[in-house]
């Protein structure tokens, strides 16, 4: 990996020397836009919309649009008095229990590496951090934007989770909330009985994504000029009229499927069994004889 930005923690008096890192990628095939007649690609120019006349890039500004139209021009004078810091520093506001924080409010996650001269602190710090159960508030200036964020730890490493501003989160307006709809007994502990059924441990491992592994089928298949087959849409699921049958019948089916796993491997350790028995058997008839 290559860091993207070098600074500091400032915790205290304690100042740990860190490089940043992206922790996520997005594994997306991306495509560009190309002349459907000779693949030729697709390119744009930056035109004024007054004149008619392609700008260069040295003479486009930064333009704020008023509720009626106008536009405020910014310089590069206006943003330099912006209260910005510009020191490379993630500084810590408070430690607070992870819980308390909500994880719509996460936005982008950092791998934070320790300088040579920053390791004894900055293991200090996650040690402290793992006892003490708490995640670190801090404040950090990246990318011409000031941002909250969290310090948490992630197999050994420190995690930096940039966070939303509260004013960037909406409010769910949604009328379905003020209604008063009757939920049955019944119904709630079939839900809770299909949820116990569904549960299980968490692992990111078990899935994968089947859209993107088909786009690349298709892609491999159009290199190698193979036919490119259509697979067969699934039907859509209708709307269950029953509510209470359509959860019985959830519960049903999940436990059918996690018993006929069962057999399964019972299965394959029987034939394993089987084979381990088979060089005893001939070992006993040749002592026999």
């Amino acid at each position: 990996m290559r860091s993207i930005w070098k600074g500091a923690i400032s915790f205290g008096l304690v100042t740990i020397p860190v490089k940043l890192y992206s922790a996520t990628e997005q594994k997306d095939i991306s495509f560009h836009q190309v002349h459907r007649e000779d693949g030729g690609r697709i390119k744009y120019k930056r035109v004024c919309s007054v004149d008619g006349e392609e700008v260069p890039y040295a003479d486009i500004a930064k333009g704020y649009e008023l509720p009626g139209g106008e536009i405020v021009v910014l310089t590069d004078e206006d943003f330099a008095d912006l209260p910005l810091t510009t020191s490379r520093r993630i500084d810590v506001l408070q430690f607070t229990p992870a819980e308390q924080l909500d994880p719509i409010l996460f936005n982008k996650s950092y791998y934070l590496e320790p300088e040579t001269n920053g390791v004894k602190p900055y293991i200090l710090l996650r040690d402290a951090l793992e006892r003490t159960g708490q995640v670190a508030i801090v404040k950090i200036a990246m990318r011409q934007r000031e941002s909250l964020a969290a310090l948490r730890i992630r197999d050994g490493v420190f995690v930096l989770e940039t966070m939303l501003w509260p004013d960037e989160v909406r409010v769910p307006g949604f009328d379905f909330t003020d209604e008063d709809v009757e939920v049955r007994p019944q119904e709630l502990k079939m839900a809770e009985s299909l949820i116990q059924t569904m549960a299980g441990e968490f692992d990111p491992a078990d899935y994968h994504d089947a859209y993107r592994e088909a786009l690349q089928q298709v892609i491999e298949a159009k290199v190698a000029g193979k036919e490119v087959v259509r697979p067969e849409a699934p039907e859509e699921a209708k709307p269950a009229v029953d509510l209470m049958a359509a959860l019985r019948a959830s519960v049903e089916a999940a436990k059918k499927e996690r018993e006929g796993a069962k057999p399964a491997a019972g299965q394959a350790a029987a034939g394993k069994a089987e084979k381990d028995e088979k060089p005893e058997k001939k070992r006993r008839t040749r002592k026999t004889a």
